[in-house]
């Protein structure tokens, strides 16, 4: 089935209107339904068809009721019987009229089918309103006992020890003077000098 995709832009609108095929021109030619047919069908909207009894709501010929002669759905015009104009020649013609300007009063059920599609919305439309219409199921309220505040776990565990990040370890930083206290203790004691030789050179003199 062809579909149609939706475009903003109104030269691409026209065209798919203008070349639209016929199962989707059909629904081009919807009208209202005048309020005593919507209450007896339920529906609000059908398709134009000839033998229709339809109102003109708008334009100049507004109020004007009869019986649609003829559908035009390659220029998207329907034709009233009654609705016509005199041209220059004396000739008649009927006044073209598009079917969004019209109420539909009276339908014409001679088609089997359209009678099915009558039945079936008004079937869809029941099934609605029963659902709408059926009470909501009582709900049981159900006391809510009180809930007894148990004290939190995390205030009760110990902080978290602060772990180091995993790398090598180096020695701690030791004071200057114990080191200077170390290096003296493994240094060799110095022997003192003497003087010996002075006293050598003296007594050789003397001597």
């Amino acid at each position: 089935m062809q579909t149609i995709a939706q475009t903003s832009k109104p030269s691409k609108q026209r065209k798919m209107l203008f070349q639209a095929p016929d199962h989707i021109r059909y629904k081009h030619f919807a009208a209202p339904l005048a309020p005593e047919l919507r209450k007896s069908y339920g529906t609000r909207s059908l398709p134009v068809r000839s033998g229709d009894t339809v109102r003109v709501l708008k334009g100049d010929h507004k109020g004007f009721e009869g019986k649609v002669a003829r559908v035009d759905r390659k220029k998207f015009r329907i034709y009233v019987e009654g609705l016509t104009r005199e041209k220059v020649d004396g000739s008649t013609v009927f006044v073209p009229i598009h079917p969004s300007k019209v109420m539909i009063t009276k339908l014409n059920l001679d088609d089997k089918w359209r009678k099915k599609i009558l039945e079936r919305r008004k079937k869809a439309k029941e099934a609605i309103e029963k659902v709408v219409e059926k009470p909501p199921e009582e709900v049981k309220v159900v006391e809510e006992k009180p809930v007894e505040e148990k004290p939190s776990v995390i205030e009760e565990l110990p902080p978290p020890e602060e772990k180091k990040p995993a790398g090598r370890k180096r020695a701690a930083k030791k004071p200057k003077e114990k080191v200077a206290e170390k290096a003296e203790e493994k240094a060799p004691e110095k022997k003192k000098r003497t003087g010996g030789k002075r006293k050598k050179t003296e007594e050789s003199k003397l001597g």
